[in-house]
């Protein structure tokens, strides 16, 4: 049988299907009666489930963010992204051709900064609204100086064809989650671009080889580097991510999540979404001295949702 000693940790999850598809439901069908303005607070009560049924050292997370906050936020990114398409409609309404490439660049320049600014808001507000055991987490990211990464990441990634991706997506990923902070805790990311993009490239031939077969262990090799690279430092204790995922366990989840999925058209997708949680939470271990006792609260209170919707308007995953 498997042992965890003391000095490693597991997430534990608790949610179960048919609670979040009762909460899917209700926020489905208020969605629809309110012609989409009871989004935000739909969002805000799926959150509160979740993190309410996520538990580490014996205690639940809490997610404080609410409706009124999302949706105040909801509406401050519905008008950025329709602003931007009015200047490109406006502009190529004019019928010049300098006018028309004009709002084109316009548009999508601003479409590029909204990256950026969507991420940096969206974390500032969900660790600001996340607390456990009533320490907030936070994040101390800057905004023009992540702006200056994905300004530099986009030009390099254009010039080289794509290539530049991998080590763009790392500086990024180790810039935002060393900027993360749970009270007095820190975190670091120790990935690196070159075996990002080694990894990836052979994922991509293997599963051409192989004709897909390999794509599931070439995914479980991802979820592996993402995990296992983070760091969380108390004091002078460092905290690894220890990570069982494999090729089978992948493989098994996604087939039986495709087939739910197909038979149900749709229906299973709170059952998914629990059980691609607990995939994670099964498969990973916190290996380190961890004192929740010597936690202090540190970080400060952030209620705008902006950057947070900004994101699901663009379909970007936390």
């Amino acid at each position: 049988m498997e042992t965890i000693d003391d000095q490693q940790r597991k997430l534990g999850f608790w949610g179960e299907g048919s609670k979040l598809f009762g909460i899917f439901i209700v926020n489905m069908l208020l969605t629809l009666i309110t012609l989409g303005l009871y989004y935000p607070w739909a969002r805000a009560a799926t959150m509160k489930y979740l993190y309410q049924e996520t538990e580490f050292e014996g205690s639940r997370f809490t997610f404080h963010g609410t409706g009124k906050e999302m949706f105040i936020g909801f509406i401050k990114a519905l008008g950025i992204v329709l602003s931007l398409y009015l200047v490109l409609f406006l502009f190529m309404w004019i019928g010049n051709t300098l006018f028309t490439l004009l709002g084109i660049l316009i548009f999508f320049t601003g479409m590029s900064l909204l990256t950026p600014i969507a991420i940096h808001g969206a974390l500032r507000y969900r660790m600001s609204r996340t607390s456990w055991r009533g320490i907030h987490f936070g994040y101390r990211g800057n905004l023009s100086e992540l702006i200056r990464i994905c300004i530099i990441g986009f030009l390099l990634t254009l010039v080289t064809f794509g290539i530049y991706s991998f080590w763009f997506e790392m500086k990024v990923r180790r810039y935002l989650i060393q900027n993360i902070r749970f009270g007095n805790v820190q975190f670091s990311f120790r990935g690196d671009g070159t075996d990002w993009f080694g990894l990836n490239l052979a994922g991509y031939l293997l599963s051409i080889i192989t004709l897909g077969i390999y794509s599931f262990w070439w995914m479980k090799d991802r979820l592996k580097f993402q995990f296992s690279n983070i760091r969380i430092h108390q004091d002078d204790s460092t905290i690894k991510v220890k990570t069982s995922f494999t090729g089978g366990n992948y493989f098994g989840l996604v087939i039986v999540n495709g087939i739910l999925m197909v038979i149900t058209l749709g229906l299973a997708t709170p059952w998914i979404m629990i059980r691609n949680i607990k995939y994670i939470f099964d498969n990973i271990v916190l290996d380190g001295a961890f004192n929740p006792d010597a936690l202090e609260q540190t970080e400060e209170d952030y209620r705008d949702a902006t950057g947070d919707d900004l994101m699901d308007a663009l379909d970007m995953g936390m």
